[in-house]
């Protein structure tokens, strides 16, 4: 297999359930060295369960997840992480340590991962820093910081060790639009710039479609659909039709389900509290 070829993760008919729900059914999908690959679907649809999977941190009930050719769940704990120690992961909430400095959020790992002296460091993590456009903001708090500014922050510590693979959990959360378009543009200038390979996970279809190459979408256990940027912007498909334009009418129901509606009205129902 050659490097352009090369699958960097490699999910064949995983399953997994909590306790009380059912995630996945069986999912398959393979990821490529290099590309942006966008994971989409609503709330609870299992993406961020997804990124757990791929890092080890859930058990699946059936199927495999290969990271870099390793199953990590069949890997000692060691070989585990040394794995993750190739993996970079940008939190949905940002994950910052409120106490430290942005400067020191972004040497904590290098510091517990590695033997290199503070001298190199420091110019490590102001490179870091430089890339996403906040090097005069290291030595802020995370309460100084904006939404826009504390993802770009996460985004440097994401990359802090040069991993092979990066993981972006809702990157474009709770920001306004000028800030979801420079973190959209700084996930693909990063993910070019240092040859890697990016995971983003969103249900933001509009400000990840700028950025992925190639997506998949999960809807009740299963990859609903899947296809490149320009072939899912296009695609007839009833339940991409609908999740791309955001329509309230289609496949994914915009109800809870539930009973007879004249029968919760009937006076004669005890009220549900």
């Amino acid at each position: 297999m050659t490097i352009a070829n090369e699958k960097i993760v490699e999910i064949s008919d995983l399953a997994f359930s909590y306790p009380a729900r059912e995630i996945f059914k069986s999912v398959s999908l393979s990821i490529p060295r290099g590309q942006v690959t966008g994971i989409m679907g609503g709330s609870g649809s299992g993406k961020s369960t997804l990124l757990r999977l791929i890092g080890g941190q859930l058990h699946p009930s059936r199927g495999s997840c290969k990271v870099m050719g390793q199953d990590v769940h069949q890997i000692s704990n060691d070989e585990l992480y040394e794995l993750r120690r190739k993996i970079g992961m940008q939190f949905q909430q940002n994950g910052l340590f409120t106490d430290l400095s942005v400067f020191d959020n972004l040497a904590f790992p290098m510091r517990e991962k590695t033997d290199l002296t503070e001298s190199v460091i420091q110019d490590l993590v102001l490179l870091k820093l430089n890339a996403v456009g906040l090097r005069g903001a290291a030595g802020l708090m995370p309460s100084e910081l904006s939404g826009g500014m504390m993802r770009r922050v996460g985004l440097a510590r994401a990359i802090a060790l040069d991993p092979a693979l990066i993981m972006y959990d809702e990157p474009f959360a709770g920001l306004d639009p000028i800030s979801c378009n420079v973190v959209g543009n700084l996930i693909r200038r990063l993910n070019d710039a240092l040859g890697v390979t990016s995971i983003v996970v969103s249900y933001d279809a509009q400000e990840a479609l700028k950025i992925v190459d190639y997506v998949y979408f999960l809807a009740d256990g299963v990859i609903a659909a899947e296809g490149t940027t320009e072939a899912v912007k296009v695609s007839t498909d009833p339940f991409v039709h609908q999740f791309i334009r955001g329509r309230p009418d289609g496949p994914v129901p915009f109800h809870y389900p539930s009973g007879s509606y004249a029968a919760d009205m009937d006076m004669d129902t005890p009220a549900r509290v």
